[in-house]
């Protein structure tokens, strides 16, 4: 029966997909250890919010930070959680059977940090458009976004219309500079993330799927680690030790 199974046919949906029945494993799991984090915010002394957010200086001596701010967020607007675990419970019930756990899982990784990377290319900058190199953010918004990103080059291939996620997209844009407080750098990070890994997976080749599943966020990943690097080493080399770069 084993080999049986080795040797039968794999059932693939267009992107490639693995088919599956049941629920959508990967997004509940995500929903579960935000909802769990939450909870840890709110326990008095246990400093978890300071532990796992992002700041642009602190990511360049813990790396991990871009990836961990995506679990946690703002204890003071519930809002905040609940509008971000929904667009993930909606998008993940759309995507991940699309794509599959794997490649699914590894667009939300790399969304969230592809988030934290955009709030990194803007510290430091003069003006309105800039963050401070000090300056904090929470929230699983970059990873959000990246998934909105995803889903206009999949709909495209799928031969369906991306308008409500086109406006979605442009009400939040103009949020971002209306309302205090919105981390619209981070957005914007996740987006771009999040289109060029949708576009790779909507639009590879049926034969080359699995490979492009595997080398695109690679790819991906590589580029925002040398996103990262470059702009530690053109602003902070002055200002940190050789150690802590």
């Amino acid at each position: 029966m084993k080999q049986a199974a080795k040797q039968a046919p794999r059932v693939t949906t267009t992107l490639g997909g693995e088919v599956r029945t049941g629920r959508p494993v990967v997004t509940f799991t995500i929903i579960g250890a935000c909802l769990v984090s939450f909870l840890l915010q709110l326990v008095p002394g246990l400093g978890w919010t300071e532990r796992w957010l992002f700041w642009p200086e602190g990511g360049a001596i813990e790396p991990w930070r871009f990836l961990t701010v995506a679990f946690l967020h703002s204890t003071g607007m519930l809002l905040h959680i609940a509008f971000n675990m929904y667009a993930l419970y909606i998008t993940g019930q759309f995507l991940e059977p699309l794509l599959g756990r794997a490649r699914f899982g590894a667009l939300c990784a790399l969304s969230a940090v592809g988030g934290s990377v955009g709030f990194l290319l803007f510290a430091g900058v003069s003006g309105p458009l800039g963050v401070s190199w000090m300056q904090g953010t929470v929230g699983a918004s970059g990873m959000v976004f990246g998934l909105f990103g995803a889903m206009l080059p999949v709909l495209r291939r799928m031969g369906r219309s991306a308008g409500q996620i086109v406006v979605l997209l442009v009400i939040n844009g103009v949020l971002g500079f209306v309302v205090p407080n919105i981390a619209w750098q981070a957005h914007l990070g996740g987006l771009v993330t999040g289109l060029a890994l949708g576009a790779a997976f909507a639009f590879a080749p049926r034969r080359s799927q699995r490979v492009i599943g595997v080398v695109a966020p690679a790819a991906v990943l590589l580029v925002l680690v040398l996103a990262a690097v470059a702009k530690y080493q053109l602003a902070l080399a002055p200002v940190l030790t050789p150690g802590q770069v």
